[in-house]
């Protein structure tokens, strides 16, 4: 480090303080719009938390849906190396967004309700990001775009990203371009609707398994299981930290609560990458 000599001293060298207008680093980060977007509606000091970390995972939604869109067209463009990259950073993200429940994992029911009602009827299945999300994992529903009807460009957005292929469309059909057989139905089939295993996928992942293992499609596969086993991670901890704060009761915004979660938490991500294992 250089050093400038005042009066015989030596003094490490200060950065630049004089800006004319506000810092090149609030002007990149907008650290003064974020942090003054929390508005708790409560007079308990644990709402701050829980408005805080609530906000952290959207951001890390919005992160995570950028992966996952730029691994979709790298995969329409048979560009793997890029795909993989972007699915690996998307995993480190992952485990962010998972890391996030812990300021929230051990409420307990009195800790929660003390601001449960500044809620009113808003719930986390009604996140506009989240569902982006959910769509490019495959998880397709056009109800899930009602809530949205009174917010015009998140409603265009969802809309949009419904009738796109899935982050698992693409997969499969780069496995068709690559001579894969992979049925025609399943290449076919309306990507608006919730996609459903198909035991002739299952055959073909478990075919690239049985291979060489560092063909690019094996590190691809594994790539996506590594997703897939974070997305079921959140799922699981969103559902624990659900029950130690409300137990079994309605959750918010009329959602079947513990219920609802649980449903989800059984679900598998990419389902044939799992059930492929069992026959390699």
């Amino acid at each position: 480090m250089s050093h400038e000599v005042t009066g015989g001293a030596q003094e490490p060298e200060t950065p630049n303080l004089d800006f004319a207008g506000t810092t090149p680093y609030e002007d990149y980060v907008q650290a003064d719009v974020l942090t003054h977007l929390q508005q708790p509606l409560s007079d308990d000091p644990g709402e701050m938390v829980f408005l805080v970390t609530t906000q952290v995972m959207e951001l890390w939604f919005t992160v995570i849906v950028h992966e996952w869109r730029t691994a979709a067209e790298a995969l329409r463009r048979d560009d793997l190396p890029v795909a993989i990259d972007a699915l690996r950073r998307s995993a480190y993200e992952l485990e962010a967004l998972n890391a996030a429940w812990k300021p929230l994992a051990k409420l307990t029911p009195a800790q929660f309700n003390a601001y449960r009602s500044a809620l009113g009827e808003g719930s986390g299945f009604q996140s506009a990001m989240y569902r982006r999300l959910e769509f490019l994992l495959g998880e397709k529903s056009a109800s899930m775009l009602v809530p949205h009807r009174g917010a015009p460009r998140a409603h265009a957005e969802l809309e949009k990203a419904l009738h796109e292929p899935s982050l698992w469309d693409e997969v499969l059909r780069l496995l068709a371009r690559r001579g894969h057989p992979v049925p025609a139905a399943v290449l076919e089939r309306d990507p608006a609707q919730r996609y459903e295993p198909d035991p002739a996928v299952e055959a073909v992942w478990a075919e690239i398994y049985a291979g060489e293992q560092e063909s690019e499609l094996v590190r691809l596969g594994e790539a996506l299981t590594e997703v897939a086993e974070l997305v079921w991670r959140w799922r699981n901890d969103h559902l624990v930290a659900t029950r130690r704060a409300m137990g079994a009761k309605m959750g918010t915004g009329g959602s079947a609560g513990v219920a609802w979660l649980e449903k989800r938490a059984r679900k598998n991500v990419f389902p044939e990458l799992w059930t492929a294992r069992s026959h390699v």
